[in-house]
């Protein structure tokens, strides 16, 4: 699937670059540098964007709706005017909240098999309960 149609049909799974990008912005509004600092913070470093993934993937954000870029400044006193910062839109917040709805059936299912070790909350091969 490409890149441009991710976003057209709802439910499909979001990358992981996109997921974290949402995440962070759902908490508060930042800027790019703080946004890719942020990603690799939430995703104990498992998600790690250069400068190009970052903002081409904002890019494709900002095409399609789902954050927005914002002209206020939180401390213009203090802060670099070259910076851009970016919010969450409402769509975005509706994407998002699709994904984590996706994950959460998606580890309940996982829950209630015999794949997910509640004890260990940690993911065990189903080959490993066949030896046991």
């Amino acid at each position: 699937m490409s890149k441009a149609k991710q976003f057209s049909q709802p439910g499909l799974p979001l990358t992981p670059p996109v997921f974290y990008i949402l995440l962070s912005l759902s908490l508060k509004e930042r800027h790019g540098y703080e946004i890719l600092k942020q990603v690799e913070e939430h995703s104990g470093g498992a998600v790690r964007l250069g400068p190009g993934t970052l903002y081409s993937t904002l890019k494709r954000l900002l095409q399609e709706g789902l954050i927005a870029e914002i002209t206020a400044r939180p401390d213009a006193a203090h802060d670099d005017e070259r910076r851009r910062y970016y919010r969450l839109t409402e769509r975005g917040g509706q994407v998002l909240t699709t994904e984590l709805a996706r994950l959460e059936q998606a580890l309940t299912l996982a829950r209630q098999g015999s794949v997910f070790s509640r004890e260990r909350a940690a993911f065990v091969p189903a080959k490993a309960y066949e030896h046991e």
